[in-house]
């Protein structure tokens, strides 16, 4: 498909109103989108949980429907966090780093966060840049093209940096979401 970002979306705009369907899926999705804008200053409990209830229903309603086809997409999502475990790449470690420097940053400017969370981010995000930088020291001491990724499988040293990274990293999505899922019962219902 040879076309530019504007033809794509001229194509888009053509098949919106191509038929009765896609018009009335239009109008749902900006009916649904007013309402919940409109619900912002109004705060109304049913609006939000009817719109909850619209959006697990329609996703109900493609695993019902659909079911080979959402298999098929947890099964190549499953394969393709596996494939990842096993055989790290260079370029998403660099963009988990540029992560860690983003949530760095939160983390120092953020005034809502208690003290105990900043200290357990300063000290993961402290072993992440740690590990990251003896990466990169340790592939410019042996000559490893980060590029060539059969050069990186060769060297088992460079490999546990990245896959320990990985795992840290994980440590610290599931405990920031265990932390917040706490904090959410605790003033919910504390």
């Amino acid at each position: 498909m040879n076309l530019s970002f504007l033809e794509k979306f001229n194509i888009i705009f053509k098949y919106i109103f191509s038929s009765f369907l896609s018009i009335e899926m239009f109008m749902l999705s900006l009916l649904l989108f007013v309402i919940l804008v409109v619900n912002l200053k109004r705060k109304n409990h049913f609006v939000e949980r009817l719109s909850i209830g619209i959006y697990i229903g329609f996703l109900i309603g493609i695993l019902i429907s659909y079911t080979t086809y959402v298999k098929t997409c947890v099964h190549s999502f499953a394969k393709d966090i596996m494939n990842y475990i096993y055989f790290p790449s260079t370029v998403v470690y660099f963009f988990i780093i540029a992560f860690v420097t983003v949530m760095i940053l939160w983390t120092l400017f953020s005034k809502k966060m208690t003290m105990f969370k900043k200290i357990f981010n300063y000290f993961f995000f402290s072993i992440l840049y740690f590990l990251f930088m003896s990466f990169i020291a340790l592939a410019a001491y042996d000559g490893v093209d980060l590029i060539d990724i059969s050069k990186l499988y060769q060297n088992n040293t460079i490999l546990c940096f990245v896959q320990i990274s990985n795992f840290i990293l994980l440590l610290w999505l599931l405990f920031t979401g265990f932390y917040h899922l706490y904090c959410f019962l605790k003033k919910k219902y504390g």
